[in-house]
This record gives structure tokens, sequence and C-alpha cells, in this order.
């Protein structure tokens, strides 16, 4: 899929509305319209990275970047005391619906494990 047809490109560049939550050079997060848990949020790159099997070595600090607004969130957001998740869905065979990469940050109730 290309930048153009990418439903968080569109989001990124304002053309679809959303609950946005953080914004920086390199991400944008924002709350999932179909959440799985009382705080659910995406975590995504500006740039555009189809999925983590399509990232490169020179992607290696943005995705560590990721991780980071992702425990700046679970604080922010009441939810790193109680415990929360984070994950990367890779492929459709794991759930990956946007081909775009994007950190799922998942809180605010008991998440069993193992997961799926």
């Amino acid at each position: 899929m290309s930048e153009n047809n990418c439903l968080f490109c569109r989001i990124i560049a304002g053309e679809i509305p959303s609950n946005k939550v953080y914004e920086d050079d390199l991400a944008f997060a924002f709350h999932d319209i179909n959440p799985q848990a009382p705080t659910h949020v995406l975590i995504i790159p500006k740039k555009h990275i189809t999925s983590l099997t399509e990232a490169s070595k020179i992607d290696q600090a943005l995705l560590g970047h990721l991780t980071l607004v992702a425990a700046k969130l679970a604080d922010q957001l009441s939810v790193s005391a109680g415990g929360y998740r984070t994950v990367i869905n890779t492929g459709a065979g794991a759930g990956q619906s946007v081909w775009h990469i994007h950190v799922h940050l998942l809180g605010g109730r008991e998440l069993g494990w193992p997961p799926g």
C-alpha cells in the first residue's frame, strides 16, 4: 500500500480525524477507535513503514522512540502503576490490519496471558 492510500498517513496529515494524545517530530499517537482495553492508544511513526518486517537498521532509533513514547503515555494516562502492555502485530496472521507499523498501548484492566 502506498503512503497516499495509508489510513495512518492520512490521519497524520489531518485528512482523517483522530483523538490525538501525542505528537512530536517523529511520532503521532491517538486513541484506537475499537479499544480492546479501557486505555488503548496507537503510537505510529510519521515515517511510513509497512510493518516490522519492512523496518531496517536505519529505523532502529525511530522504533526505540516509539517504545519510549508508549512508556511516557502510559504514565500520562495513569496506567503505569497497574501495568500495561505494548504490542506490535506484524502480518495478517498476527492481526495486523493497517499496513503502517504501530505500537498498541493497552492498559486500565488486567490483561491475561497468553494473549490471543
